[in-house]
């Protein structure tokens, strides 16, 4: 059966960080849908103003940070010692765990693009320890199919590893680019969450394929074994990123994500009392 789509959303902008303005694409009214990926923020921008005051030193805890470089320099360090740049192609996996605190810093280049992916962590792996995965570009298998370029970030596509597969919440992540109508099909589990976000152009999605899609929104795809895109003039340029629901209740707090408003608690109190790093 053919995925169909089953939720748009297109997100609004806004200034997080020092003044960093973004595109929240996933947040708190999508977190249920789209378990378990809490938030999806992408940045696009050719004028440095909007992005570098970037984000000054701040926590986290109870999740994961993924962030995508299309096109960029963003510099960062941490409350462990790690320091150095997400450059073109790359893509920083970051365990936050117990807690980190850390800061990421654009820097001034011609095009700004990407995406930061914040992945849930289940009840049991909220309080691991922090640590990174630094993914650089030449790290990343790439299949050439008909028209279609696929970027395997995460996960498995076909017979192809990723270039992680996620330690605690396994996901599949693409960054999948078709020539001007080009078709692309591929095969998932029908009770995974499966959801694209389109970067650039546009397409006739699945089974809800009436009209074009176009970029800069997120598609949620519901029951079905094979999920379909046909590329319009424009090509298409798209994230795809699958993983299961933890179904687990959800307490979100700014950079703290937990399961119980009293571990949220303890999370902020620890912080003011300077406890917050294990």
């Amino acid at each position: 059966m053919i995925k169909g789509i089953k939720k748009i959303v297109t997100g609004s902008v806004q200034y997080d960080g020092a003044g960093v303005k973004l595109v929240r694409v996933l947040g708190n009214e999508t977190v249920m849908d789209f378990d378990p990926f809490l938030m999806l923020d992408a940045f696009d921008s050719s004028n440095p103003s909007d992005y570098i005051k970037g984000f000054p030193m701040h926590p986290h805890r109870g999740m994961e940070t993924i962030t995508y470089l299309i096109h960029g320099d963003i510099e960062h360090k941490d409350s462990l010692g790690n320091k150095g740049s997400i450059l073109d192609g790359c893509c920083q996996w970051m365990t936050a765990g117990s807690g980190i605190l850390h800061q990421e810093m654009p820097q001034s280049t011609p095009r700004m693009l990407g995406v930061q992916i914040w992945l849930n962590l289940s009840q049991k792996d909220k309080m691991v320890a922090p640590k990174y995965h630094d993914i650089k570009d030449e790290m990343i298998p790439v299949v050439q199919e008909d028209g279609v370029t696929i970027k395997v970030i995460a996960g498995v596509y076909k017979t192809i590893n990723g270039a992680t597969s996620g330690d605690y919440v396994k996901i599949t992540f693409l960054d999948v680019e078709m020539k001007p109508n080009s078709v692309w099909k591929m095969e998932n589990q029908t009770n995974d969450t499966f959801f694209t976000y389109l970067i650039e152009g546009e397409g006739w999605f699945g089974s809800n394929n009436q009209k074009t899609q176009p970029s800069r929104r997120a598609l949620l795809f519901g029951d079905g074994n094979e999920f379909i895109v046909k590329s319009a003039n424009t090509g298409l340029r798209m994230l795809v990123l699958i993983g299961k629901p933890l179904k687990e209740p959800i307490a979100w707090g700014g950079p703290i994500v937990m399961n119980t408003n009293q571990e949220l608690y303890t999370a902020f109190k620890q912080i003011r009392d300077g406890t917050f790093i294990k």
